[in-house]
């Protein structure tokens, strides 16, 4: 899972989610990272380009409102029954994914990006682009 590393709303939600992800599925790194970049570039993506949280997950990339909802379905109930909205058409999701990413550095501010994450992130965090090629899920 890749996130905006200078938001302060990202990391809290990159915290929310390693919380509830007992299983350790999810690795994450921030999306303006050279890490990133050589991750996204094999699916012609790039950071600019998707604006959004990013999800790689079985070869494919997800963005915005898909993959939040489909990082929401591995988590602990009664997150995880957020998938259902996964059947909502993807222009109806994504508008209500812009209309909170349009006021999250508003809500929770810029992030320092220097804040040492909690022991159960640490191990997660993406460093390498190999690490995560052996990892269950980016």
């Amino acid at each position: 899972m890749l996130f905006d590393g200078t938001c302060a709303f990202c990391e809290r939600s990159v915290v929310f989610i390693a919380t509830r992800d007992p299983a350790g599925y999810f690795r994450f790194g921030a999306s303006q990272s050279p890490e990133a970049a050589a991750l996204l570039a094999p699916y012609g993506v790039t950071r600019e380009t998707a604006r959004s949280v990013i999800l790689i997950e079985d070869g494919k990339v997800y963005l915005r409102s898909t993959a939040s909802l489909r990082i929401a379905a591995r988590l602990t109930p009664p997150w995880s029954w957020l998938r259902v909205f996964l059947l909502v058409p993807v222009p109806v999701r994504d508008a209500a994914y812009w209309i909170v990413a349009a006021v999250r550095v508003r809500l929770a501010g810029r992030s320092n990006a220097c804040e040492i994450p909690p022991p159960e992130i640490r191990d997660r965090l993406i460093l390498l682009p190999t690490r995560l090629s052996t990892a269950p899920g980016a």
